[in-house]
């Protein structure tokens, strides 16, 4: 890869890193947060919903920002202002302060995370793209669930403040060296759609408040009902106006592309299942098997390292033979090592019967990110990149809070924390249900058009989209249409070409 590649590759690799990090870090400091700063039981789930709920609401606005205005200028923006919100997390006097800053963090995540697709794929070749993809893939699936681990040993070994702190000197380094390495660019003719993004923002918050509040306070209270029930309204009119508005921030027509709609209907039902399970089980290895913060990591490692080996083979396997068959795989393992889980689950359950389970699970989420957003950033015009980034984080940070609502009250209704026993029959249905929602990803992964033609790797893709077919990037002087297993090529024009 030329230099410039090699450095966005860092970046945003680095930067992704941070922000994917800070979705489960916090998990496993709670104790020790309470014990210092005070507060109530609901206060400390705000200490974890304060972050997911602001960075799941503003990531498409912040993907249209970064369009509108330099991508590179938003991304700089953004890594400030998380750099920042982290050392206030670390400063913080009380739990309120705390809360405070952790949704200031997801602001900064928000605006950062859907710009680290866009700005990678500008500056890497598209022959060398999956490998890119790849190696990014397995920085994130490595922040996501190595999460509980490094947040234990920082809070068993040092204190929970160093969660944050890790962030400061990380983020401080990353600034200069975006406006130094990282090229600029926009969208053409892009302009802020004020009305979509105040219904997506809207709708958006509305719903995952629900969700990460269901527990709480039950599915029919007054409050979660109506947050879900006018999140949900929200969502429908932001829908019915990416149909009807002259120049939408989401265009609902590239929906209509199948592998657009097919990689996002996956991705949902990927962290759906594997949010919501990695949040019960970690739990399982402290409160049944006894396990501190740091061992619970340390069992986890087959299932958390795994992605740094697999994200990059499925880079490649993703240039060669296409991104359908790598993502269809990925979640095929993801949804048989959840499988397994249950099917071993006892209150007395060894780490050898485990094992078969971590370690299938790793390969599996570990194949699951490069391909992924292969598939995202070529089923769209180069114009449509950032939005289509944004759309895509937003629906996983959605899945993710679905999941972890949904297996949480599956698990409650089930069994309960009154004994080892009852926990772990709360726990098993829960585990099958999140292998079930896995599988639906794999299923949905199916409704992804087929490769056709070569699989070799400088093949990319031209799709149907809104407004006709462009390609994402094409040597010069090619003639042929090319394609990834992303879309159907094809010749001709429309607009945008």
């Amino acid at each position: 890869m030329p230099p410039k590649a090699v450095w966005a590759l860092v970046i945003t690799g680095a930067a992704g890193f941070m922000a994917a990090l800070d979705n489960l870090v916090v998990t496993t400091a709670l104790p020790a947060i309470r014990k210092d700063l005070g507060g109530g039981l609901e206060d400390l789930e705000w200490t974890v919903n304060a972050y997911t709920l602001t960075f799941a609401v503003l990531l498409m606005s912040g993907a249209a920002l970064g369009d509108r205005f330099g991508r590179r200028k938003l991304f700089v923006t953004g890594l400030a202002i998380f750099t920042a919100a982290s050392a206030a997390a670390a400063l913080a006097p009380g739990i309120e302060a705390l809360i405070a800053a952790r949704a200031v963090q997801g602001v900064g995540a928000a605006i950062t995370t859907p710009l680290t697709l866009t700005l990678l794929t500008t500056a890497v070749p598209a022959a060398r793209r999956g490998l890119a993809y790849g190696i990014k893939g397995a920085v994130d699936g490595l922040a996501v669930a190595g999460g509980p681990l490094i947040g234990g040993t920082l809070t068993e070994h040092l204190s929970w403040q160093w969660i944050f702190w890790l962030n400061v000197p990380l983020g401080a380094a990353l600034i200069p060296l975006a406006r130094l390495r990282l090229q600029e660019s926009r969208a053409p003719e892009a302009r802020l759609d004020l009305p979509g993004t105040v219904l997506v923002s809207g709708g958006l918050f509305g719903v995952v408040y629900g969700l990460v509040n269901a527990n709480a306070h039950g599915w029919t209270s007054p409050g979660v009902l109506t947050a879900l029930l006018g999140g949900s309204a929200l969502l429908a009119a932001f829908i019915r106006h990416g149909f009807r508005a002259e120049r939408p921030m989401l265009p609902m027509r590239i929906f209509g592309n199948r592998a657009f709609a097919g990689v996002n209907a996956a991705g949902v039902f990927m962290f759906l299942g594997m949010f919501g399970s990695i949040f019960l089980l970690s739990q399982f290895l402290q409160n049944v098997l006894g396990q501190s913060p740091t061992e619970a990591g340390l069992r986890m490692l087959p299932w958390t390292a795994m992605p740094m080996i697999a994200a990059p083979l499925s880079g490649h396997l993703a240039d060669r033979v296409g991104s359908r068959p790598v993502l269809i795989t990925a979640l095929a393992l993801q949804a048989l090592g959840l499988a397994h889980f249950a099917l071993v689950m006892s209150p007395d359950v060894s780490y050898a019967a485990q094992l078969p389970g971590l370690i299938v699970s790793g390969i599996g989420m570990g194949l699951f990110f490069a391909p992924a957003a292969k598939l995202v950033m070529s089923g769209v015009r180069p114009a449509q990149q950032g939005i289509a980034s944004g759309a895509n984080n937003a629906l996983r940070e959605v899945g993710g809070a679905l999941g972890v609502a949904a297996l949480a009250s599956l698990f409650s209704a089930q069994g309960g924390y009154d004994s080892l026993q009852r926990f772990v029959e709360g726990l098993t249905p829960a585990l099958w249900a999140g292998a079930a929602a896995v599988a639906l990803g794999a299923l949905a992964a199916t409704l992804i058009p087929p490769l056709r033609g070569g699989a070799g790797p400088t093949h990319s893709p031209v799709t149907e989209i809104a407004d006709g077919a462009a390609p994402e990037s094409r040597p010069a002087g090619a003639g042929k249409p090319t394609t990834d297993g992303g879309g159907r090529g094809r010749r001709g024009g429309g607009p945008g070409r």
